[in-house]
């Protein structure tokens, strides 16, 4: 009877033992992934990849397979690399999200984890298929606010060339032609000149530029702070036009992840974590925290968004129907609906934005040009007098 228990004994410490090994073997398999930070990828080179992964999945094939299949098909590159590196994480035990998760550049936090609910609902395909049409609807945003504003910037290049060449060439000609006449300059033309003349100090330039960095460095650590986060994200979420065009993004954002993730059977915790980690607004991540939490309270998700301090980002009628898809059990159909209204609603709100940013470029550039034409021009009309004399 000893004999045996003793034996017992030696296997449960056996046993013990083993996992304890197993369990130092996986810690040091997690601990040996190194991380590339610097690592960034274009972003037509995910949406082909989360693309061809999905319809692989799809298809019954192994995500190892998967990956070395995309791996020679794809282009040799940076991202080439990255596959090559992720899918040897991956054959050597490691999750799908914990071998993405080492190049955080090239997939952000939004991406892992939604990768990481798909493992644990067992849908990946399917998530991957949804979050491949995300990051495109993403890019066209994308191209579509740069489309827009190429004619701005056109036009603020032609008014650099043109002030340019009216301060630095022009006007000192005529700059001559007064000093040697002995005339006084206008008032506006000599402030001109004086700018000018500041302008092309060495040592004034090299202190501006000289502040200008230390400045810009200062306000770059400083953002990276919480009280700097909560201004600068303030004023994105506050600015007329501008901030309705930003919280129509976060929202259409927000509710296509829950649609998703609700949808393909991940819990409405974990949803909210993912939708947390896809925003960096300050008071989004605050509104989708409480939420959490409230929810943990025993809270249903429309209450929880009412009570909150940021509730005035989500609109009356959207938390209605959020109340309403829950009493009908359809919550991640109704979440569909709103991302589809607030992804029609933004590409407005991207026309208005537009649409007030070309008149007051015009406005503004005029100002400055059509000012230097007129400090120009006032002694030319004079010129003749000048020169007589």
């Amino acid at each position: 009877m000893a004999l045996t228990a003793t034996k017992t004994q030696e296997s449960t410490d056996f046993t013990k033992e083993s996992n304890s090994e197993k369990a130092e073997t996986k810690l040091n398999t997690t601990a040996a992934i190194s991380v590339h930070p610097a690592v960034k990828v274009r972003q037509s080179e995910l949406i082909l990849f989360t693309t061809q992964l999905s319809v692989m999945l799809d298809s019954g094939v192994v995500l190892s397979d998967a990956l070395d299949a995309i791996t020679e098909q794809a282009q040799d590159g940076t991202f080439k690399t990255v596959i090559m590196d992720v899918a040897e994480i991956v054959k050597s035990g490691e999750n799908f999200s914990r071998a993405l998760s080492a190049y955080p550049k090239s997939f952000n936090s939004m991406f892992i984890s939604m990768v990481k609910a798909s493992e644990a609902s067992g849908k990946m395909p399917e998530m991957l298929n949804v979050l491949s049409g995300y990051l495109d609807f993403e890019a066209d945003t994308r191209k579509r606010i740069k489309g827009a504003l190429t004619y701005p910037i056109i036009m603020a290049l032609m008014a650099v060339a043109a002030t340019g060449t009216l301060m630095f060439f022009v006007l000192p000609r005529f700059m001559r032609i007064y000093e040697a006449k002995g005339a006084a300059l206008p008032k506006i033309t000599q402030v001109l000149v004086g700018f000018s003349k500041l302008i092309g100090d060495f040592r004034v330039m090299t202190s501006f530029v000289t502040v200008a960095i230390v400045a810009g460095t200062a306000l770059y650590y400083w953002a990276a702070t919480t009280s700097g986060r909560r201004v600068i994200d303030f004023i994105k979420i506050r600015t007329p036009v501008l901030g309705t065009m930003f919280i129509d993004l976060v929202v259409a954002r927000s509710m296509r992840i829950m649609a998703t993730m609700v949808n393909t059977g991940v819990s409405l915790l974990d949803s909210i974590e993912v939708m947390h980690g896809s925003c960096e607004n300050y008071y989004f991540q605050r509104l989708w925290s409480e939420t959490d939490k409230k929810i943990r309270d025993g809270y249903q998700l429309s209450e929880s968004i009412q009570i909150s301090q940021s509730s005035h980002l989500i609109d009356a009628g959207i938390i209605q129907m959020l109340r309403a898809g829950e009493r009908s059990g359809d919550l991640g159909y109704v979440c569909d609906k709103i991302s589809i209204f607030y992804e029609k609603k933004l590409g407005s709100s991207i026309k208005a934005v537009m649409a007030l940013i070309e008149p007051l470029m015009i406005t503004i550039l005029g100002g400055i040009i059509g000012t230097i034409a007129i400090a120009l021009l006032l002694p030319v009309f004079r010129i003749s007098s000048v020169i007589a004399h």
